[in-house]
């Protein structure tokens, strides 16, 4: 299964916190992330394997956007801050349409993206 990853400026270290809490999960269920650019990044340095695509203003969010619409990626964490403006707000709004449409699940906070975990651990 492939899950992407991607999380605004103010919500990255709260992604690699939840990488690092479900950590078991992600190596048990062998889960492949991708990520964009800079979140991968952080990913990277906290020690996980990551297919790093652009950062998400310069084309990371519509390259994930195709992964899913193609059928290879499985699932999206998206951590969105909503405290903060986007110049890039059509490209998410488009990966959030496209996820919509190919019935992917998105998670945009940590909470969501814990249940889904959880569903993904209880098929097993």
């Amino acid at each position: 299964m492939e899950i992407a990853i991607i999380a605004h400026d103010g919500m990255k270290a709260e992604m690699v916190q939840f990488l690092n809490k479900n950590k078991d999960i992600l190596i048990k269920e062998n889960i492949r992330l991708i990520a964009t650019g800079t979140t991968g990044s952080k990913a990277e340095k906290a020690g996980f394997t990551v297919n790093k695509m652009l950062s998400g203003p310069l084309g990371g969010d519509a390259q994930i956007a195709a992964r899913v619409a193609e059928g290879k990626t499985n699932m999206v964490f998206f951590f969105k801050d909503p405290l903060a403006s986007h110049p890039h707000e059509a490209d998410i709004n488009m990966l959030i349409r496209v996820c919509d449409v190919h019935n992917v699940p998105l998670a945009t906070n940590p909470a969501t993206a814990e249940l889904l975990l959880l569903a993904i651990s209880q098929q097993s």
